[in-house]
């Protein structure tokens, strides 16, 4: 009989969360911090943002236990929405997350690393005069070509085995955490001038900034304005956006489930582990920057590369080099774990005959190679349509959603397989399942009202899956 081949289970717990912080810590971090800092403009509210992201991102890692316990597979959030709803519902997953989600996260974090490649190479900065051509409302620069070439790479490096992005993802994961700590310590060591009192001083008195986006997605400032009642809760909502994202992807070592051992226990470990140590780090990586610079600067940094202002302020000159090649460093790792994660969830779709069947084959190294590569194309395609903001606004709405269906999975999994194994039951139950549902959904219809221009785009492309799912349906 011929050898069919099959995912290897070669990752052990240290791995899996190692591929949970590495996927989740990328480009957010270094640059989201300016936009949040002008939708809140106080230093309360910027460390409540990221908090609030905190207890809801840990809280849907310990929920997301349970299911990888019952389903200890290939495929992770997509089968758990297909077997708590319908194939429909799980389809509109991976349908969501192939055409937005994974792919549009992989473009925004190659697109970080071009962009702080700029520093090094002056060709590759977003400039009037490094346009290569225009064609319609998309203009490409170098720095585009860059991005889709990381993304090639890393999908050819993963289509040679398991291993080769374990290692990778190793490498890079250790390195970025280190640098990542080492940025945060001496933010509070070696800086010269501390500007935490004064940025204090603002406490929970929420601003906005009143300023407008020129066409390279640059902030023009022109002022602050206080407000107050539900205009917060709509600033918030915004400002999430950002932390959202940098928060998001921990979710992919239940992508991995095929190739981790013992996966009933450390998947829901690895999860846990993961995100606690992630959150930590990006709240005191944010306490660091009220230490180093005045609420204005962190709020308006060049092209919002946060981490540079404050690496300069802490090392001088040569800190504004070091911390581009930590966020080259860290957006690499990053998007290593995204792209070996992704595809493993189109090859149990195509298992299940929801997506193309060459997607539910396996090449000689026990990996989805044509999965990777269909991701790849998507990806690079990506890279090319929008800024970065545009991008992170899309995925943060569409991937709330679904997190908010998966943890609502929960309660009706209880109900329908009662006896099913439970190895690792949600922390909190019902509480805390039910306390992120209710800021996932509130996070969402805010977003809706005062963020529309990308948010119905988001939604409108899950809905596009419903005629595409039935159409398969009908063919089969």
């Amino acid at each position: 009989m011929e050898n069919k081949p099959e995912f290897h289970r070669s990752l052990s717990l240290f791995d899996g969360a190692l591929l949970v912080m590495g996927s989740m810590i990328g480009s957010g971090i270094f640059i989201v911090g300016a936009d949040i800092a002008r939708h809140v403009g106080s230093a309360g509210w910027i460390v409540a943002v990221w908090v609030i992201t905190g207890i809801m991102t840990i809280t849907a890692a310990v929920s997301y236990g349970e299911l990888s316990g019952m389903f200890p597979k290939a495929g992770g959030q997509y089968v758990y929405l297909k077997e708590s709803y319908n194939k429909l519902i799980g389809f509109l997953y991976g349908w969501s997350f192939f055409a937005v989600i994974q792919t549009a996260t992989i473009a925004a974090v190659a697109i970080a690393f071009a962009k702080f490649a700029g520093y090094f190479f002056p060709v590759l900065n977003l400039t009037n005069d490094n346009i290569l051509f225009t064609a319609g409302p998309i203009t490409i620069y170098p720095a585009h070509l860059l991005a889709i070439l990381v993304i090639v790479l890393l999908s050819y490096i993963n289509s040679r085995g398991v291993k080769e992005g374990k290692l990778i993802q190793l490498v890079f994961t250790l390195s970025k955490l280190i640098a990542l700590l080492g940025l945060v310590l001496f933010g509070f060591l070696l800086v010269k001038n501390s500007f935490f009192s004064a940025n204090w001083a603002t406490g929970f008195h929420a601003a906005q900034d009143l300023g407008t986006t020129n066409d390279l997605g640059q902030r023009v400032p022109s002022g602050w304005t206080g407000i107050s009642g539900t205009a917060v809760l709509g600033a918030i909502a915004a400002a999430m956006v950002g932390s959202v994202f940098s928060s998001d992807a921990w979710n992919n070592v239940t992508f991995v489930a095929g190739e981790i051992r013992n996966p009933q226990r450390n998947i829901g470990l690895s999860l846990f582990l993961g995100t606690l140590v992630v959150t930590l780090l990006y709240i005191t990586t944010n306490l660091m920057y009220l230490n180093v610079l005045p609420l204005n600067e962190i709020a308006f940094p060049e092209e919002d590369r946060l981490a540079v202002a404050a690496a300069h302020e802490i090392f001088g000159n040569n800190g504004r080099f070091a911390i581009a090649a930590l966020i080259m460093i860290s957006t690499f790792g990053c998007n290593n774990g995204l792209i070996l994660a992704g595809a493993r969830v189109y090859y149990t779709m195509a298992q299940d005959g929801l997506f193309f069947s060459k997607a539910a084959r396996l090449n000689r190294h026990g990996v989805p190679q044509w999965a990777l590569w269909a991701q790849c194309i998507v990806a690079s395609l990506l890279c090319l349509s929008g800024r970065y903001g545009d991008l992170l606004d899309m995925i943060s709405f569409v991937v709330v959603i679904f997190y908010v269906l998966t943890i609502a999975g929960i309660f009706i999994l209880r109900r329908k397989m009662p006896d099913a194994e439970r190895p690792y039951k949600a922390f909190g139950y019902p509480l805390l399942p039910l306390l992120y549902i209710v800021m996932g959904l509130s996070f969402c219809l805010l977003l809706i009202v005062y963020k529309p221009d990308f948010t119905w785009p988001g939604l409108g492309i899950v809905l596009c899956g419903v005629p595409i799912y039935y159409f398969i349906q009908r063919k089969q």
